[in-house]
């Protein structure tokens, strides 16, 4: 299992400590969560500061958009060469464009479904994407409880890709913790992001990142 742990629950006081501490604990990509406050009711972090996050690791950065205006912010954080760029289905009205404009800046394309949307929405769109990230949670906040339905909707989703683009990782976000990382698995997820059970952990982010490994 791959893990990309989320920033959002590192202390942002402490930043650049916190992202060396994922990296140095094993991590393989550090997941930045950016929201706008119109597409979700929060707002997080800019350029400015995920630069430094990408001045201070040394594993990629899996930039998570959750905003309205995806042409905006893909501009914004490109020159910073994430591995990927995930934006919602939802909030984009020509996903294909979209997914060519991120592979154009030489970053990976990935879409990310809120837990309500259908894996088969992505039927005529899978063959372009690199990666599916898939809310186990409502997007817009951490800590937030796991919806154990986005099991069956993995499996259905792994189902589409094999048929597909085999090549296509599934992520998943929201509630992830060693409890329900082995039927993840199963199901067919390759990534895990998890924020509250990495750097919230009683024995610390090594620990963590191996429970879930």
């Amino acid at each position: 299992m791959l893990v990309s742990p989320s920033i959002l629950s590192a202390d942002f006081g402490h930043l650049a400590r916190d992202v060396e501490a994922i990296c140095e604990g094993g991590c393989d990509l550090v997941h930045v969560d950016v929201m706008d406050g119109h597409f979700v009711p929060n707002l997080t972090i800019g350029p400015v500061v995920v630069e430094a996050v990408a001045k201070a690791a040394t594993k990629p950065l899996d930039i998570h958009l959750m905003v309205e205006n995806n042409n905006f912010f893909v501009d914004l954080f490109a020159p910073l060469k994430p591995e990927y760029i995930s934006f919602h289905l939802e909030s984009e009205k020509h996903p294909h464009r979209m997914i060519q404009k991120i592979r154009s800046l030489g970053i990976r394309p990935s879409i990310v479904l809120n837990p309500n949307t259908l894996p088969e929405e992505l039927e005529f769109l899978i063959e372009d994407l690199d990666m599916v990230l898939l809310m186990s949670v409502n997007p817009g906040f951490g800590g937030q409880k796991f919806i154990p339905s986005v099991i069956e909707k993995a499996k259905r989703l792994k189902t589409l890709i094999e048929k597909r683009n085999p090549k296509c990782l599934i992520e998943v976000d929201g509630g992830v913790n060693d409890k329900n990382v082995k039927e993840l698995k199963a199901a067919g997820v390759d990534v895990v992001v998890a924020g509250s059970f990495v750097y919230k952990h009683p024995e610390g982010i090594n620990t963590a990142i191996s429970a879930l490994k």
